[in-house]
């Protein structure tokens, strides 16, 4: 079944130039890239976009490291979106990620990752809709 996602390329694999790369393999994994946007978060939005994470005791981390410069966000389309683009990106720990995925290349640590993505669908919609309208989507 055709299905959307959402990815993030993260501040560390933008500052460290590699997000043209990362896109390539996304796409090369046969995803149709429907909207692509650079963007600075701004912390309340990083506190809003990872609020299911706010009793976590990462989450501070997080939005500070996810504010800290550019990401790029993108809405993807294909088979499958959402358990592809989880095999394209690795574990979430880059230590444990198969050879060859994107946190494996770009990743230095669980939090510096490189990119999210979507983990089911209910997720992926509420994801895709925080940065995208519908006329956003090509």
């Amino acid at each position: 079944m055709t299905q959307r996602t959402l990815s993030i390329i993260k501040p560390d694999a933008v500052a460290a130039g590699h997000a043209g790369e990362i896109l390539a393999m996304i796409e090369r994994a046969g995803f149709r890239v429907l909207g692509c946007r650079m963007l600075r978060l701004r912390k309340e939005q990083a506190r809003q976009f990872y609020a299911v994470h706010k009793d976590k005791p990462f989450y501070e981390s997080l939005v500070e490291f996810m504010t800290e410069g550019p990401v790029i966000v993108l809405a993807l389309e294909r088979e499958d979106a959402i358990s592809r683009l989880r095999e394209v990106m690795g574990a979430t720990n880059p230590a444990n990620a198969a050879d060859g995925t994107i946190r494996k290349r770009f990743g230095s640590n669980i939090e510096r990752n490189a990119v999210h993505g979507s983990d089911a669908p209910e997720t992926a919609r509420a994801e895709l809709a925080f940065f995208f309208c519908e006329a956003d989507l090509v």
